[in-house]
């Protein structure tokens, strides 16, 4: 009789067709692997495909989520990455190991993992080899699980494109899990770290966190707080997760060359500023859709060197999926876990 366990799958669009059921126990063919699910992190995404797709057409039923922490139980016909009982990490878009993004003008997007791909809500799920990362070694499986698109967004922003360097000046727009990731990298990089939120209590827990600076954008003009905390020169970079006009409160913060990386939209669909100021400042404005394996690699091993740890709020369990969803609807303080 085949081993059966619990999953999550999606019937159709919206929560209320999200239902936990039992199935077999998948088998690795070659070059998969059959992970042991220890831990999922929950992503704004992974809410805003469960309700509408994101404009995907999903196969149903799907199972949704991206980012798993877990262990190697077994290893199909071929596979030299990895063996039994190795602790890993998932990766966002299967199969970009590295080097330049790939598709078309007329077709950007990536298959990813929750997404095209069917999703790790489950307690055990089957990825290829190419899928999977090493786990950090100094991290539990519930922080681990935060890395693979929160982590890896932050570092792919300020690290792998952005090029941070000692000195500079981060702003870390909330305190989501993509902003307290950048506010620890830029510290562990000698960089300086401000965080903007509408909540002091927040953002003092952002400074008790290793963020020099806190500013309530509710209370005063975060931009122009960002520029006297700096002397006039500006941040250069911004990790931009609002859109809509709060981007033009970006053009103005920003240094002279600064880098505006833009990772959400959670206030509106549109970029709106003005022009003249970012060509004056020659700014960079780039589009970051998390990273390739590679730099998740490399981020890991820095997390390790560093001894740097993921902000959990709150950790729930499988059966209360729906339960973190709600949470992640109230804006956390870090990332929401959910423990299989």
């Amino acid at each position: 009789m085949a081993k059966l366990m619990k999953r999550w799958t999606l019937s159709g669009y919206g929560r209320d067709h999200l239902a936990l059921e039992e199935a077999s126990v998948p088998t690795p063919g070659p070059g998969e692997v059959l992970v042991k699910v220890a831990a999922l992190s929950l992503n704004y995404r992974d809410k805003m495909v469960i309700e509408s797709g994101m404009g995907m057409d999903l196969a149903f039923p799907f199972t949704p989520v991206s980012d798993l922490a877990g262990t190697v139980e077994a290893v199909g016909p071929g596979v030299t990455r990895f063996q039994g009982g190795e602790r890993v990490i998932s990766t966002f878009i299967p199969h970009w190991i590295d080097g330049a993004a790939f598709g078309s003008a007329a077709e950007p997007g990536y298959p990813t993992l929750g997404g095209k791909f069917p999703g790790v809500a489950a307690e055990y799920v089957v990825l290829s080899e190419q899928v999977l990362t090493p786990s950090p070694t100094s991290l539990t499986d519930a922080e681990a699980s935060t890395l693979p698109v929160a982590g890896l967004t932050a570092w792919f922003s300020l690290i792998e494109e952005g090029r941070l360097a000692p000195g500079q000046t981060v702003v870390a727009q909330g305190t989501g899990g993509v902003s307290l990731f950048g506010v620890q990298i830029a510290k562990a990089a000698g960089a300086r770290a401000i965080v903007t939120s509408g909540d002091d209590d927040k953002l003092a827990r952002a400074l008790a966190l290793g963020a020099d600076h806190g500013v309530n954008r509710l209370k005063t003009d975060w931009a122009q707080a960002v520029i006297d905390l700096t002397g006039g020169r500006g941040a250069e970079h911004i990790l931009e997760v609002a859109g809509g006009a709060n981007f033009d409160r970006s053009i103005t913060a920003s240094a002279v060359r600064g880098q505006i990386a833009v990772i959400g939209l959670l206030d509106g669909a549109e970029l709106k500023g003005t022009v003249f100021p970012l060509l004056l400042k020659q700014l960079s404005v780039r589009g970051v859709l998390v990273g390739h394996r590679r730099a998740l690699e490399d981020f890991v091993r820095f997390v390790d060197q560093h001894g740097l740890k993921p902000v959990i709020d709150r950790e729930y369990a499988l059966a209360d999926l729906p339960a973190a969803l709600d949470h992640l609807d109230r804006g956390p303080f870090g990332k929401i876990v959910v423990r299989v």
